[in-house]
């Protein structure tokens, strides 16, 4: 399956999900709690579904003048975990596409508990820049910071394979970019050290030699010239000939 149909309907979404997703009562406010348990699933499991999760956010734009009426139609908690999954696919836009639909959201006095997406928001978004900007030393460092405590220990822990993820992240990056890394260096992009990193290196089909390793040849780092033959036949020639001189 490509990328982009994996993307459009993952091999792991249940079918009551795929109804919704792409059925009239994705925008039923009566199935948020459906999809809310799905995203969860997904946490527990680490699997991926951007459409549903998007859902999830249209459904709460779509509930913002329900709020004063339902607040506990809004949870904040959902929608920081939305952002986190979207973490792990960069470069992919699905970040993006989320910001782009959290719309207005209820103030705190709506909530039993303060919100904690104003705060967390700019936080991830700087960590998603960076690893759009593949600064994986500087994520690393940004993210087992004392500041983002309450981030690791709040949601991200609970995040099956969320750091090996982002791995995944730098491998795709890596792969595209680089025929021989050294081993240092790889290290800090991968925040792994001595026998680990040797052996998620290995898992990956790389090869270790004393500091360097070696990335095999794929259509990213390993590109090769092509010739582009063009045939035209003679009657297309003569074609071409006799409309230029009419032009001149």
């Amino acid at each position: 399956m490509s990328a982009t149909a994996e993307w459009t309907t993952p091999s792991t979404r249940p079918e009551l999900i795929e109804n919704l997703v792409f059925g009239v009562d994705r925008y039923n406010p009566s199935n948020v709690s459906i999809l809310e348990d799905y995203l969860y699933h997904q946490i527990r499991s680490n699997e991926y579904d951007c459409l549903a999760n998007l859902a999830i956010l249209k459904l709460y734009g779509n509930l913002c003048f329900l709020y004063q009426f339902n607040p506990a139609l809004y949870n904040p908690d959902v929608v920081v975990n939305v952002l986190i999954k979207s973490l792990t696919v960069v470069p992919f836009p699905d970040f993006n596409l989320c910001i782009a639909l959290l719309g207005e959201r209820p103030v705190a006095a709506n909530l039993d508990e303060p919100d904690p997406l104003p705060d967390l928001l700019p936080i991830l978004s700087t960590l998603h820049d960076l690893l759009l900007q593949c600064r994986f030393p500087a994520f690393w460092a940004l993210f087992k910071s004392n500041d983002l405590q309450n981030l690791r220990e709040n949601y991200t822990v609970e995040c099956a394979g969320f750091e090996d993820s982002i791995r995944d992240v730098v491998v795709r990056a890596v792969m595209a970019a680089f025929k021989k890394i050294n081993v240092e260096r790889l290290s800090t992009y991968l925040d792994l050290n001595g026998d680990k990193l040797v052996e998620f290196v290995l898992k990956l089909g790389w090869i270790v030699d004393a500091s360097v390793v070696s990335i095999p040849p794929n259509p990213d780092n390993h590109v090769e010239a092509t010739v582009v033959r063009e045939n035209i036949h003679l009657p297309q020639l003569s074609k071409i000939i006799a409309h230029t001189a009419k032009a001149s």
